[in-house]
């Protein structure tokens, strides 16, 4: 265990209840602009591409540096936001986030772009971890609960909702207006962190774990890598097997490094804890399952319905609405049913809004054939969310918090990876085999774009183009039940798991 004594209550606790209001409105405006930012730009693909000159390839990496980066550094950050201060460590994540933004929004090249990204991740891991830690330093215990799961919904819905106001900000005014939004937030949570947010730190006999860090980067960049690679490169592809190689290299030498060094970045012996392990176990299946659906739904939306981005982006809101509201509800629920309960009731609605989605989709069926089960995975995200969060942040000591907020975090960014990884390829192998038993042995440009994905079949021309079209669709609604069929099996291990291995009773 780490020897190290914690800052006093007078540091960091705070006694005013409008104080507190005060500081969790200012950790998430700023959490907001982190995770806003990670959804912001896929809207806005094609008008990078021909903004400067770009292949997909250079568009994808303007994309994910940002998450990658995010990624990397959030466990060692987050560490030295425990060691330097909190409040110091957010107000320069947030200087360096905002400049990072201003020089993304007047980028010239993609090679500027990338890096402004790569530079806004690293603002970004140096804020969302803090943002965590705040709460849990500053709210007495029998109001931690509610505040952590205002943050989650924030965290959960606020993708959704950055990719909303991103694609209204293309459709009426121009792409570079994506950078001015996190700007604004920045500055105001800027403000009130200077006016609101009280310092607390560790206080450690120890040096930081420097090795530790570097192996926790290493590990990081590699595993995300191969789960970027993997569905484009190719799960064999030299890449994708180097950059998983790499990962799990670094993944073995930083358990074996903190298994041995008297100052841990992160002690795994901790995962023996039955909340440390449950949490975040749980948040990755639920975080990967819910990328891996937005995966699959925006081209139903757009490519089956013929919906624009902004109304596909709109069509969302629904279910991360009623996710939100779930997650500020799941204390209260926790609290008279327990923690374990909570979470096992929310992967179950989980696994059932799946399975009504699996069952009852369509394509003359429309936005109504999913809308139900949307509803019904919403409200399963924000019941098993909220207490899987604070069970992580339990089962580290208050000096730790840093590391407990970053743990949550990186728990997210690979169950987020992982998803997409997962349910993209479950989608595109079940529209391969549809595709094939509708069209037959129908050759040529119109029978190739057809197999390709159905964003090439709805370019077809001529007299076949109609029944194509329409084969198409019914191919990715095949492949969309696969998806879900996956994604029920993923929740009902979970859903055992957490029935067997959580979090235990509180006294």
């Amino acid at each position: 265990m780490v020897l190290s004594t914690a800052v006093s209550p007078a540091e960091s606790t705070i006694d005013d209840p409008r104080r507190r209001r005060a500081v969790l409105i200012t950790v998430c405006i700023a959490l907001m602009a982190v995770i806003a930012s990670v959804t912001g730009l896929n809207v806005a693909q094609p008008d990078l591409a021909v903004q400067f000159g770009a292949s997909q390839s250079t568009v994808l990496w303007i994309i994910n540096t940002y998450t990658i980066a995010l990624a990397a550094l959030l466990l060692p950050l987050g560490a030295l936001g425990d060691r330097l201060g909190r409040r110091p460590v957010l107000l320069a994540g947030l200087l360096v986030f905002g400049a990072a933004n201003v020089a993304g929004g007047l980028a010239t090249s993609s090679e500027a772009m990338i890096a402004a990204r790569l530079a806004s991740g690293v603002g970004a891991a140096m804020i969302m971890p803090v943002t965590l830690a705040v709460i849990t330093s500053t709210f007495p215990q029998q109001e931690r609960s509610r505040a952590i799961g205002v943050w989650t919904a924030v965290a959960g819905g606020g993708g959704i909702l950055g990719m909303y106001l991103s694609a209204l900000l293309v459709d009426v005014a121009d792409w570079r207006w994506l950078f001015a939004l996190p700007v604004a937030l920045v500055a105001v949570a800027f403000v009130l962190s200077l006016r609101f947010v009280p310092n607390s730190r560790e206080r450690s006999p120890h040096r930081f774990d420097v090795v530790g860090s570097l192996a926790s980067v290493v590990a990081v960049v590699g595993l995300i890598l191969m789960l970027h690679e993997g569905p484009v490169s190719g799960w064999t592809a030299t890449p994708t097997l180097l950059s998983l190689a790499v990962g799990v290299a670094g993944a073995i030498a930083f358990v074996v490094w903190e298994r041995r060094h008297r100052a841990p970045l992160l002690d795994v012996r901790q995962f023996r804890v039955r909340g440390l392990a449950s949490g975040s176990v749980t948040l990755l299946a639920v975080f990967g399952v819910q990328a891996g659906i937005f995966v699959v739904m925006f081209p139903f939306f757009q490519s089956v319905l013929g919906w624009s981005g902004l109304r596909s982006t709109l069509a969302l809101l629904p279910m991360m609405v009623l996710m939100m509201a779930a997650s500020a509800l799941a204390p209260r629920v926790a609290a008279r049913a327990g923690a374990r309960s909570t979470m096992a009731a929310g992967v179950a609605f989980c696994a059932g809004g799946l399975a009504t989605m699996a069952v009852f989709v369509s394509v003359d069926g429309g936005y109504l054939s999913v809308l139900p089960g949307m509803l019904v995975m919403g409200l399963g995200m924000g019941l098993s969310m909220t207490p899987s969060t604070e069970a992580i942040t339990l089962a580290l000591p208050a000096e730790r918090q840093g590391v407990a907020s970053a743990l949550n975090d990186v728990t997210r960014e690979f169950g987020t990876a992982l998803g997409i990884a997962l349910l993209g390829a479950v989608l595109s192998a079940g529209y391969r085999n549809a595709i094939d038993d509708r069209i037959g042995d129908l050759e040529g440009p119109a029978g190739d774009a057809a197999r390709a994905g159905i964003a090439t079949a709805l370019t077809t021309e001529g007299p076949q183009a109609e029944a194509l079209v329409r084969a198409a669709q019914e191919a990715f609604v095949a492949g969309w039940r696969h998806a879900m069929w996956a994604g029920v099996a993923v929740m009902a291990v979970l859903l055992l798991y957490v029935l067997a291995r959580g979090p235990k009773p509180r006294a």
